[in-house]
């Protein structure tokens, strides 16, 4: 095995072989700035604002006949977005559409999956991102389900990451649903979505995922591997912008479900406008859309979609391995004092890294004020995402020296603990 390299000038050598570094161009990193928080908010993009740009121009000068004479027509954005989200997430093009937020997805297709179920537990884990328990928590108290009976929380044995045996444990048949996210969003480990649906389906239960930490970096199969409903955001590493237009899938053979949560915006095209008080919902996924479409939230993503359909899921997701197997080996070799809390094989991680630090709440302060932008989860994690869209090997290694030099200054510790918890 070759010597490993930590220098600067071998992260420039590996950025002038890379043959994604053109990507960045499309994007406006922050001034100054050493960006490694995309797995909470993509930076600003080109393509995404053009798109933006787009569509108050089309208000501007089509006003309500936006609705039928943009391009594309505002009516068609849901599943206009679902048919290219599929291709990104490995699904059919009904499967898919661009609806909501990622909460009001939860809500919605648990409901549906619950009330479609056999069993009446819902299978989560302990180190799920809050929201994802909430929703759950209030569909099944919507079905006079006690939480504290009817939601299986699965215990990680190390506070990092939650194993396939203990989730095929806490499954039984009276499960309805388990329901995982395909990345822990605090140690960044990657959760196998095949073997996890299976589970769940040699238990007659329904397999759902929340793909928030994942979508867009990740080359998921959703469809190959029977995954029966998901939901994402685009605000992460798809780029699409704050609050941007949440996403879901739905495994075609459920289509016929009634959604728990109807809307008129899910009514089928055909009778939309008869404004009949009887919900008559629209084929697929386009069934789970609620309210009228938030043309502002989700125009973005038409022009983020076009940066990842032209670098390809499968080359980003290669290039997020190296940038984050880098990032690995340089804590490693140069941050004695920390530790890597995510797991180190590749098929077991997602798109960021934690770095783990008794202290991480003042570091993750101190590399702020330092230009380096990366976020800090109690009780001692700083993250650090290297999105493969705008980070170089180069800018690796610059967060990791900045660490270094605030460690060896002891600068941290000038400061308080964080209370910042933006997802």
């Amino acid at each position: 095995m070759d010597e490993f390299d930590a220098s600067r000038a071998a992260a420039r050598m590996r950025d002038a072989e890379s043959s994604l570094t053109g990507l960045r161009e499309r994007f406006s990193v922050p001034e100054d700035a050493v960006y490694m928080d995309g797995n909470s908010l993509g930076v600003h993009g080109q393509d995404a604002a053009h798109a933006l740009e787009r569509a108050l121009e089309q208000w501007r000068e089509l006003g309500i006949e936006g609705w039928t004479e943009a391009e594309p027509p505002w009516f068609e954005y849901g599943e206009r977005l679902g048919d290219r989200l599929a291709d990104v997430v490995g699904a059919k093009p009904a499967e898919c559409v661009a609806a909501n937020s990622t909460t009001v997805n939860i809500h919605a297709l648990v409901g549906t999956f619950l009330d479609a179920a056999d069993g009446t537990e819902v299978v989560v884990n302990e180190l799920d991102f809050p929201t994802d328990h909430y929703a759950i928590r209030s569909q099944l108290r919507a079905r006079g389900l006690d939480p504290d009976d009817h939601l299986v929380v699965v215990e990680s044995d190390d506070g990092r990451t939650i194993e396939p045996d203990a989730i095929a444990d806490a499954v039984s048949d009276d499960t309805a649903i388990v329901f995982m996210p395909s990345v822990l969003y605090r140690s960044g480990q990657l959760l196998d979505v095949e073997a996890i649906t299976d589970i769940a389906h040699d238990h007659d239960a329904f397999a759902g995922f929340d793909l928030a930490h994942s979508v867009g970096v990740v080359d998921h199969d959703l469809h190959f591997d029977g995954v029966d409903f998901a939901v994402w955001c685009s605000y992460k590493y798809l780029n699409a912008g704050p609050g941007a237009i949440g996403g879901l899938y739905v495994r075609e053979e459920h289509f016929d479900l009634p959604p728990a949560m109807a809307g008129w915006w899910g009514n089928a095209d055909d009778t939309q406008f008869d404004l009949e008080p009887e919900f008559d919902p629209a084929r697929g996924a386009a069934a789970f859309q609620i309210g009228t479409v938030s043309v502002f939230a989700a125009a973005p993503l038409f022009g983020s979609l076009d940066v990842t359909e032209a670098a390809g899921v499968d080359s980003l997701r290669e290039r997020s391995v190296a940038l984050t197997r880098y990032l690995i080996s340089l804590v490693d070799e140069r941050l004695p004092e920390c530790a890597v809390g995510t797991p180190r094989e590749a098929d077991r991680r997602g798109g960021h890294v934690a770095v783990k630090h008794p202290d991480a709440g003042k570091l993750s302060r101190a590399l702020r004020d330092r230009g380096v932008v990366v976020d800090f989860r109690p009780p001692n994690v700083v993250r650090v995402a290297p999105s493969p869209y705008f980070v170089g090997f180069e800018d690796v290694w610059l967060a990791v020296d900045e660490i270094r030099d605030i460690l060896d200054a002891d600068a941290h510790l000038a400061y308080g603990e964080s209370e910042e918890q933006v997802t």
